[in-house]
């Protein structure tokens, strides 16, 4: 079960002729909820893109976070953590995952 999660949003922002994907890091277990809270983080940058922009969903859970991640980059429970635009690859780990 993931301890959080990387989700990337799609916000349009005024000065750009396409939405840009903004990426958070939340420390929240279950999916939805981590969504939801990326977007109102997502909702004070600019306007949530309605549909998908140039194939990707306006919001997409793009990866489980490990405790081991979380851990070491000090992510606290129900925190959301802007990331920014580029794609942030220290919170994306390559381990491989147990059998549960």
């Amino acid at each position: 079960m993931a301890n959080g999660w990387l989700i990337g949003v799609m916000v349009e922002l005024a000065d750009e002729p396409v939405a840009l994907r903004h990426f958070f890091a939340v420390g929240h277990a279950d999916r939805a909820k981590a969504e939801w809270r990326a977007i109102d983080s997502a909702l004070l940058i600019g306007k949530v893109a309605s549909s998908p922009v140039g194939g990707l969903e306006p919001v997409h859970a793009v990866a489980e976070l490990s405790a081991k991640t979380i851990g070491a980059l000090a992510l606290k429970p129900a925190e959301v953590r802007a990331l920014g635009w580029r794609w942030p690859r220290r919170w994306i780990t390559l381990e491989p995952r147990s059998a549960e």
